[in-house]
């Protein structure tokens, strides 16, 4: 029970953090949202670290470091899709396929999902050919291009997921804390190379900087909630954020979508929760 919980948590301060990211992305470049943000969670992480001691052995740092490469790729994806595509669609998308390694990896680890966990990831693959329709035509190839990188990136968050999960339980925070630091190096270096300026848009900061430390939190949460249950069960109640996201992007933005997107944006959500009930009955 303490798992679900947390993985519950987590997933509204996921969602809360991915609105924030999307939002100042919109106003300042992408590598800068992801490399100030990243740099506040870092600051925010450093000073978790004595709240949860652990051993800092080089399998912590290491898996750590490769988490932080798979999520900061898939972060400027998904920043960059929330920016340039509709809230209401990437994040689901993004958060079918987050879940979908989380499971494949229990699998493989010997977990064995119920019948209606594989009705949930049927459901999860015509939700996304359904938030994928969008026939205007000013939003025809930026709507394809943003559920496409919403798919990679989601990638990249399952990823971070099944990697953190290889870290040893003993070791605290500091998974997370390797995580960060290959993730602020790798942005700052993309943007370095492309000569991409880092500089965020005016009174863009405080929206950056919540963004990063939310994101950090839901971190420390789900670190926190996969040692204490299945990944599998604890990744797909993870990527429920996505109804925090669209409550956000509806009250805020007032974001409006066709009655098919809004159907596949349920069926999302749906498969999500169906997966994770199965998960919960293994």
């Amino acid at each position: 029970m303490t798992a679900v919980i947390l993985a519950t948590a987590c997933a509204v301060v996921y969602g809360t953090a991915d609105f924030f990211g999307g939002l100042a992305t919109r106003r300042s470049p992408v590598l800068a949202v992801v490399v100030l943000s990243q740099l506040a969670g870092l600051a925010l992480i450093a000073g978790m670290l004595p709240l949860l001691p652990g051993l800092a052995s080089g399998p912590a740092l290491l898996w750590g470091l490769a988490a932080g490469l798979a999520g900061a790729g898939g972060l400027v994806l998904f920043y960059r899709a929330l920016a340039t595509g509709v809230m209401s669609v990437v994040a689901p998308v993004a958060a079918v396929t987050s879940a979908a390694l989380p499971v494949l990896w229990g699998l493989a680890k010997g977990e064995r999902p119920q019948a209606l966990a594989m009705a949930g990831v049927v459901l999860a693959l015509g939700s996304v050919l359904l938030v994928s329709q969008d026939r205007s035509p000013a939003r025809r190839g930026g709507s394809r291009g943003s559920v496409l990188m919403a798919l990679t990136a989601g990638a990249g968050f399952g990823g971070f997921f099944v990697l953190l999960d290889l870290a040893p339980d003993d070791s605290g925070l500091w998974p997370l804390m390797g995580a960060r630091l290959s993730s602020v190096a790798a942005v700052a270096l993309v943007a370095l190379a492309t000569r991409r300026a880092l500089r965020p848009g005016s009174g863009a900061w405080r929206v950056i900087a919540a963004a990063g430390v939310l994101d950090m939190l839901a971190n420390v949460l789900y670190l926190l909630a996969q040692r204490q249950g299945l990944v599998s069960l604890v990744a797909v109640l993870v990527a429920l954020y996505p109804a925090s996201t669209l409550l956000l992007a509806r009250q805020v933005l007032g974001e409006r979508l066709r009655p098919i997107q809004v159907t596949g944006v349920t069926c999302a959500l749906a498969a999500v929760s169906l997966i994770a009930f199965a998960s919960s009955g293994t």
